[in-house]
């Protein structure tokens, strides 16, 4: 895997204000994943390949689903645990939305809990891959995060060279705490 940052030069796409627009918007998602994982949950954020990947760990929370064209309430029931993925740029730092992100989370016994993938999750104030899990205990884990090369088409022939290889990437030590968050 090739670790690089990509360029950000202006180009017939994008003109050096509008570069610092989409870093500008990084800064901003930066701030509001740190709040995440410094204040409403715990995580770490690092780079992988041309992405930033992080992640947040709090309890198991409610989300609606939709089912048969309506919008319906579902709070957790077993599961007791939400982990959080944030998968970045590593040049603008701005959300990459549209990717495949599979968790697999790991017990301190390397015994897989289980391996999902992390849809996409709208967010009131922060865009995240996630879901809620299952897990046995309050602990630590172990998480490899695997992100497929998009398929998705690059805008700009100087900027747009990225994301076109698969990541791996491994986080040790997550302490989990489990519980359930019921909303009001």
């Amino acid at each position: 895997m090739v670790t690089h940052t990509p360029p950000m030069t202006p180009s017939d796409e994008a003109t050096q204000e509008q570069l610092q627009m989409a870093r500008d918007q990084g800064e901003v998602l930066g701030k509001a994943l740190h709040h995440m994982t410094q204040k409403e949950a715990h995580g770490e954020e690092r780079q992988a390949g041309d992405y930033l990947v992080g992640y947040a760990v709090e309890q198991a929370e409610g989300m609606y689903m939709l089912q048969g064209g309506e919008l319906v309430w579902y709070d957790p029931r077993e599961e007791n645990a939400h982990i959080e993925i944030s998968v970045r740029d590593a040049a603008d730092k701005r959300f990459i939305p549209g990717l495949t992100v599979r968790l697999t989370v790991l017990d301190q016994n390397e015994q897989e809990v289980g391996t999902h993938i992390q849809p996409f999750l709208w967010h009131p104030w922060l865009y995240h891959y996630g879901r809620n899990w299952i897990i046995p205990e309050d602990g630590e884990y172990t998480f490899h995060v695997y992100i497929e090369a998009p398929d998705f088409p690059r805008h700009d022939k100087k900027n747009g060279l990225r994301y076109a290889e698969s990541v791996e990437i491994e986080f040790k030590g997550v302490q989990i705490n489990t519980g359930r968050k019921i909303s009001s």
